[in-house]
């Protein structure tokens, strides 16, 4: 009997490693698969493509961008979703600043400066305690080299570009679990906080000591709430 199916969409500028933790943990109770998240222009189309290579019905979760895209699989598809779990992500649309970060970025990878966006996004991409760990690190800038500039940039345009999906949240009637570390600095928890709230029945659960990258930073954590959320 074929286990039921989880996709897994990982966050900008990472890849599956992103989940190596979970797929491990869920491997025995779920048919997993990562999304292809890179090789499109809008989150839209992402989507879309998602949607194209899942089976009728699955279980889906993602992580920043990730969420962004598993946002818009609701809007489009929220039949084929039969639980959603929204990790270290936000609902609402990029403020102006929020632009003119990400458009910095894309400069940067425009001009040959790719390789210099990691020292920028690290001290906010994990805890202030995790800052030092470099076999953390590691990962993290293999995740990027792998992404690479010309994929770092179509990620952060379609980003810019998403919708707001604060309106269509109170729509989501499938199980929900809604997760953030109390630290996360790129999506605070704050943000979870209100999805959770607007989501019918969602549950929030915030990792301690972790900052965005929850999967890698607290994977014990993270998996055992993604077990309960993804058995129940």
């Amino acid at each position: 009997m074929a286990k039921p199916a989880l996709v897994l969409v990982p966050g900008l500028n990472c890849t599956a490693d992103l989940f190596a933790p979970q797929v491990e943990a869920l491997s025995d109770i779920a048919g997993v698969t990562i999304a292809d998240h890179a090789s499109d222009d809008t989150v839209e189309e992402i989507a879309t493509r998602l949607l194209a290579a899942a089976p009728p019905r699955f279980a889906l979760a993602g992580l920043s961008m990730g969420g962004y895209v598993a946002l818009e699989v609701m809007r489009q598809a929220p039949q084929r979703v039969q639980k959603l779990a929204l990790l270290d992500t936000r609902a609402s649309a990029d403020m102006p600043e929020d632009a003119e970060i990400r458009m910095a970025a894309i400069k940067m990878a425009q001009t040959g400066r790719f390789d210099d966006i990691h020292g920028v996004l690290w001290p906010r991409l994990v805890h202030l305690k995790r800052v030092g760990d470099k076999e953390l690190e590691a990962v993290v800038r293999g995740m990027a080299d792998q992404t690479g500039p010309a994929r770092f940039i179509r990620q952060q345009k379609a980003v810019i570009a998403r919708p707001n999906f604060e309106p269509g949240l109170k729509a989501i009637h499938c199980p929900t679990l809604v997760l953030v570390g109390d630290q996360d600095a790129i999506t605070p928890p704050f943000m979870s906080e209100d999805m959770a709230e607007a989501i019918p029945g969602a549950r929030l659960t915030v990792v301690a000591d972790c900052g965005h990258l929850s999967t890698l930073e607290r994977p014990e954590a993270v998996n055992a709430a993604l077990v309960e959320w993804f058995s129940a």
